[in-house]
């Protein structure tokens, strides 16, 4: 179950989990159509971040989702995978129909988190199994669905461990999806994959390219070829780009200020914040603010 708190001002709803009454805390899995009477037409295109990770397939229809402010087309054979601290807008629901899998990184034991890299902040939003892959998914979320709605006569513990191993099954399963034929995408360098986490670690106490090149033992001008190679920009571009990302995680869902934001980035002041994200996005924050509040989400999709 989703708790949901609606700030008086903004109309930001902030979504924390709780388990349906009589179920094992830390899932839960709902098709589409009670998802659509739960959060409502007027509030479904309203940014959100939860804290749970979402998984959603459908079975009908193209849904248009958003994910950190990138727009997504969903349809059936797909698959959506929304993390926690990640800010999502949900599309018009009233034309689709599907499966929703909510779920607490603990719910799982650490080897499944770990297989399935729960906590990589890079991760796919959009997963597209081969038809092999799929009919796997498919049987896997079944198995899982069936087991949450009719759980017979097992005792709440031992239906816990039912649901956890069944979801371990889904999300190891969807996590280590082969390559789309095709696909040439090479795989990252350790020199990125380390740059990167100590980015994503580190990013609002520092923007200085030397930092991360003195901390990993590297030269900036390595870390810029093999960010290069990777992302497709340059090493300082790739921390700035993390950077705004939050800045725009917390315009979005947040009433924090300008200066309480510039703070928890690690900005002087907000002056100092506004101007750097004003350079890098086109507009100032509040103006920001008030596009992602007042716009649905087709108004932020990307072009596929």
């Amino acid at each position: 179950m989703v708790k949901n708190r609606q700030a008086a001002d903004h109309g930001i709803r902030e979504l924390g989990f709780a388990a349906p009454a009589g179920t094992p805390a830390g899932v839960e899995v709902m098709s589409v159509e009670q998802l659509r009477s739960r959060i409502g037409r007027s509030h479904q295109d309203r940014p959100l971040r939860p804290t749970f990770h979402h998984l959603l397939t459908l079975v009908r229809g193209t849904l248009w989702h958003t994910v950190d402010f990138t727009g997504y087309a969903l349809v059936p054979g797909m698959w959506l995978w929304v993390r926690p601290g990640q800010v999502q807008q949900w599309g018009d629901l009233h034309e689709v129909d599907g499966t929703l899998i909510l779920f607490e990184s603990d719910f799982l034991d650490r080897a499944t988190a770990a297989g399935a890299h729960l906590n990589d902040a890079h991760a796919p939003v959009v997963y597209e199994p081969d038809d092999a892959d799929h009919q796997r998914l498919t049987s896997a979320a079944e198995h899982l669905s069936h087991a949450f709605a009719g759980p017979g006569k097992l005792p709440l513990d031992v239906r816990q461990t039912v649901l956890r191993h069944l979801l371990a099954v889904l999300v190891l399963r969807l996590s280590h999806l082969s390559a789309l034929p095709g696909s040439s995408t090479p795989e990252p360098s350790d020199t990125f994959l380390r740059f990167r986490d100590a980015v994503e670690r580190d990013f609002a106490r520092t923007r200085r390219l030397e930092d991360y090149a003195n901390a990993l033992g590297y030269s900036a001008r390595t870390l810029s070829r093999a960010t290069q190679a990777a992302a497709g920009v340059n090493a300082k571009d790739f921390i700035d780009r993390r950077t705004i990302l939050e800045a725009k995680r917390l315009l979005a869902h947040s009433d924090h200020t300008a200066a309480q934001i510039a703070a928890r980035l690690g900005f002087t002041s907000a002056t100092n914040f506004s101007k750097y994200f004003h350079q890098r996005v086109g507009s100032t924050p509040i103006a920001f603010r008030a596009s992602i509040r007042g716009t649905s989400v087709t108004g932020f999709l990307a072009k596929p």
